[in-house]
């Protein structure tokens, strides 16, 4: 497992809307462990592989994040919300992609997400709470949106022009 450089807004690939996978391969399988290595590194609870400049279908999550809690790794190839609660949540997000930025988004606060695992199988869970704010927060990478693209433009632009000074600075050290 290696760690992989997390692409930072704005970049035009972090827009794109990611391939279906038609095929696990050895290769995704690697990427997925990448993935998750390259998340818990960060530290993170989620990440798609758009945000690691891959334009593929597939994101990993873990939001066991309690102290004495087990880790419960997930990576979800082509996932898809295929239910959504009409109650809503708001939940402080913040994005790997989007560094030292926080803001409230309100999301449907039950979803049920299908998915194929990394050996192939077909899966289908209920998430809730900070689970389901997850796990829809990395399917919307997928389709090449972010949580500031809930954000008012003002906002949003205010945000832009802040990571243009991260990666700036970043590029200078």
């Amino acid at each position: 497992m290696s760690i992989r450089p997390i692409l930072i807004h704005p970049d035009p690939r972090l827009k794109t809307v990611a391939d279906p996978v038609s095929d696990i391969t050895g290769e995704l399988q690697r990427l997925a462990e990448d993935m998750l290595a390259t998340m818990y590194d960060a530290p993170g609870i989620g990440l798609a592989a758009p945000q690691v400049g891959v334009l593929t279908r597939l994101i990993v999550m873990d939001c066991a994040k309690d102290v004495g809690t087990r880790p419960r790794p997930f990576a979800m190839f082509n996932p898809e919300v295929v239910w959504k609660s009409d109650e809503r949540n708001i939940h402080e997000e913040g994005c790997l992609s989007v560094p030292e930025t926080y803001a409230e988004v309100t999301r449907p606060s039950e979803v049920v997400v299908r998915w194929t695992d990394p050996a192939g199988d077909q899966k289908e869970e209920k998430f809730s709470g900070l689970w389901a704010t997850c796990v829809q927060h990395e399917i919307d990478h997928l389709d090449g949106i972010l949580f500031i693209d809930y954000l008012k433009p003002l906002k949003r632009q205010l945000i832009t022009r802040k990571m243009q000074k991260i990666k700036r600075d970043r590029a200078r050290a």
